[in-house]
């Protein structure tokens, strides 16, 4: 089952399909559909619906990843990755820089930790209100009809958690490397008058999440007292040197509780909230309504003229006998999978089957003609009568007739199912019909399967 992001785009990708169609034809289509799946017993879902008609037109559903409207923003992660590594490292080295003089400020530190959440709620809340604060570089490449537009702050809030989370990351590692590697000196020191007492109270309260189960990462009375600093002191003032380093458990908690793990939790939150409006936009989108309004109402053929509209002239449907070919090109894949279907269409145990149009690209469509033109005979094409013929057929005949001989023989045959029945309804027959006359080709034949050719002539 797709992830609600991708099934929210590749509704939307059908709903743009269907706008072009006619609403007698989608009601039909989506009914059908409906009453199939009632029949037997399976889910009537949105993801249901979408998978059968990629399996009807020959499509594959595009997964999140490749998606082009989402691969702007995976890319996005990746440089907010990249870039929250790199200053990560840069930041620590810094602020731990240590050349053997003064001492590493613990109350910087701890500032520095509480402007890090500050920014990482920030982000969060931007999300929640709307807000697209990064609007400027991402987001931007698409209209505002596009179905990732309600979602752009999650995304653009994802983006900067996860180059949060691992400049937090690439910080605590480069803090233990340089535990491990030097001799850092740390102490504490502000123009408010604070005691140690007071600094002691401040920095145990802010070791409360950890103080059962590492008690070493929480200061005693004795280290912060021994290491209070001042600016114009000269020397380091402590009887014990060794005891200033003993800070080091207390600033990493310190950074892992404050930073790396508020970072954890808020991309995850950020990633379940993505997924919920998600949800919410595609039960908001224009086509969802209609969608479920077809599957539960009844399609009803009705003949009468619409008030104020003139009813289309009548099309006398004469089918052509079906001509003797070897070559079956499937439109968009219709009927391919037939046996029985094969058989009715050409005497030839293995005709050559080709594919065209549907998922098909222009140059693969080229191709198909090709390979149909070389032997010069006639060419059956497959199509599927409950769907309304197209510009692409039409554009595709009007190609096949300036690639292919002059008096090479196209039979179109349009189909009832996948099955290979042939076309019975007369106002379905009537359209394509309608359509063959319009292509002004003396040598386009509307046909039907030789099995019921033969029954109209009996």
């Amino acid at each position: 089952m797709p992830n609600a992001l991708t099934l929210l785009l590749d509704f939307d990708d059908q709903y743009r399909r269907d706008v072009d169609q006619n609403h007698a034809f989608l009601h039909r289509r989506d009914r059908r559909f409906a009453q199939q799946q009632q029949e037997q017993r399976q889910p009537l879902t949105v993801p249901a619906w979408l998978a059968s008609l990629h399996a009807l037109n020959g499509q594959r559903q595009v997964d999140s990843g490749t998606d082009p409207r989402l691969r702007g923003w995976r890319q996005a992660r990746w440089v907010f990755a990249g870039l929250g590594a790199v200053l990560g490292v840069i930041f620590m080295l810094g602020l731990l820089y240590y050349d053997g003089g003064q001492q590493i400020n613990v109350t910087l530190l701890v500032a520095l930790v509480g402007l890090q959440g500050l920014l990482a709620l920030f982000t969060s809340v931007q999300a929640w209100l709307g807000w697209q604060p990064w609007r400027t570089l991402l987001g931007r490449w698409r209209g505002e009809d596009d179905a990732l537009a309600p979602l752009r702050p999650v995304l653009s809030s994802r983006v900067a958690h996860t180059g949060g989370l691992m400049f937090a990351l690439a910080g605590l590692l480069t803090l233990l490397l340089l535990v491990a590697v030097q001799d850092l000196a740390f102490g504490w020191s502000t123009t408010l008058q604070a005691s140690a007492a007071g600094y002691h109270q401040w920095v145990s309260a802010l070791a409360l999440p950890w103080q059962s189960l590492w008690p070493d990462a929480v200061p005693s009375p004795a280290l912060v007292e021994a290491s209070q600093f001042y600016r114009l002191q000269q020397g380091s003032g402590v009887a014990d040197p060794a005891l200033l380093g003993t800070w080091w458990p207390f600033v990493l908690m310190l950074w892992l509780v404050y930073v790396l793990l508020p970072r954890c939790v808020l991309l995850m939150l950020a990633a379940l909230q993505l997924r919920w409006q998600s949800h919410r936009a595609l039960r908001a989108h224009p086509g969802w309504q209609p969608l479920h309004y077809r599957f539960d109402t009844p399609w009803v053929d009705t003949r009468g003229d619409e008030e104020g509209q003139a009813a289309p002239a009548a099309a006398r449907t004469a089918l052509s006998p079906l001509p003797a070919s070897t070559i079956l090109i499937h439109w968009a894949g219709a009927g391919m999978q037939s046996a029985p279907l094969r058989a009715s269409l050409s005497a030839d145990p293995a005709p050559l089957q080709l594919r065209a149009g549907g998922n098909s690209s222009l140059e693969e469509d080229a191709q198909v003609l090709a390979r149909a033109g070389e032997s010069g005979q006639p060419v059956i094409l497959v199509a599927r009568g409950w769907e309304p013929p197209t510009g692409e057929l039409s554009d595709f005949i009007l190609d096949a007739r300036e690639q292919w001989p002059p008096a090479t023989l196209l039979a179109l045959v349009p189909l009832a199912d996948e099955d290979g029945t042939a076309l019975a309804d007369s106002g379905l027959l009537a359209q394509w019909q309608r359509f063959a006359d319009r292509q002004r080709d003396s040598q386009l034949l509307l046909c039907a399967p030789a099995a019921v050719e033969k029954e109209q002539e009996a």
